[in-house]
């Protein structure tokens, strides 16, 4: 019955909720990695913000999967490599990553070129990890690669809205709500607590994100979208995936060539979405 299935999508959101801001607040004091120095980046602004909300994402979200009850083991494990496999791949990236080549053509350009980038390491671990993380979960080879692709497409694409704050989040809550929505509906425990992890550990970050204390950074904008491709492969049959995965493949191809903050700018009600709950522009810092 449909209602196994809320009460896995309410479970995986509030334990993703609690562990996610645990795991902010426990890093806040000790970061996973270095001191906070290491996790201190600029913004948009030009103001000092820090990294460790994406940490906290990664380390909330696969905490829940950990312990969520009703997840078949297959469907744990895959939750956890898509969050773990992404988020650390990720992370490898905000803190050694180089700036010179941007976006798949900069990456694998330079790859041809004999160069391997971390940008290009990101991309072919998460592709691998997006594969293993189908596998665990599809059985047909068409499956498995339209799912790998979905969740690996999924993570990079989450990554390039995560340029200002709170985007990345509202857009994951945005995609994720008609997933968490009809995998509910369709009577799918597993798919809802899935696509509820990821709702619930960025729904309790986004005030630090909307409030440039903290971004998500690569870690938790990959890992953002790596779980929210995973609970659509779940949830979604295989036209509603390719759909899916030929509007990330074309997002993607289009950001190559146009600028998403210039489109949502240009735009009145994205650009009053992507400005609800941020500081104005020409408010000073409040600390």
């Amino acid at each position: 019955m449909a209602r196994r299935a809320l009460v896995g999508a309410l479970a995986g959101a509030a334990l993703g909720a609690v562990a996610a801001r645990a795991a902010y607040a426990a890093f806040r004091r000790r970061p996973p990695i270095g001191d906070a120095e290491t996790w201190n980046r600029t913004n948009h602004r030009g103001e000092p913000i820090t990294l460790l909300e994406g940490p906290a994402f990664v380390a909330g979200a696969a905490a829940a999967a950990t312990v969520v009850p009703g997840l078949p083991a297959r469907v744990r494990a895959a939750a956890l490599l898509a969050a773990a496999g992404a988020g650390g791949l990720g992370a490898y990236d905000d803190l050694y990553g180089v700036t010179s080549s941007k976006g798949f053509r900069g990456h694998l350009g330079a790859l041809a070129k004999g160069e391997v980038t971390s940008g290009a390491m990101k991309i072919i671990g998460i592709g691998v990890t997006g594969l293993a993380a189908a596998a665990l979960t599809s059985r047909c080879p068409a499956d498995i690669a339209v799912n790998g692709a979905l969740v690996a497409g999924s993570a990079n694409l989450a990554n390039l809205f995560d340029l200002r704050p709170g985007r990345a989040i509202k857009v994951g809550l945005i995609c994720g709500a008609p997933l968490l929505a009809a995998s509910v509906l369709g009577d799918a425990p597993a798919a809802a607590a899935v696509a509820a992890l990821p709702a619930g550990a960025a729904a309790a970050l986004l005030p630090e994100d909307l409030g440039e204390r903290a971004m998500l950074g690569d870690a938790g904008a990959n890992a953002l979208g790596a779980l929210l491709g995973l609970a659509a492969a779940l949830t979604l049959g295989r036209p509603g995936r390719l759909a899916v995965l030929g509007t990330v493949v074309a997002l993607t191809a289009a950001s190559e060539k146009i600028s998403f903050t210039r489109v949502i700018a240009g735009n009145r009600v994205l650009n009053r979405i992507d400005m609800l709950g941020r500081r104005p522009v020409e408010q000073a810092p409040v600390h």
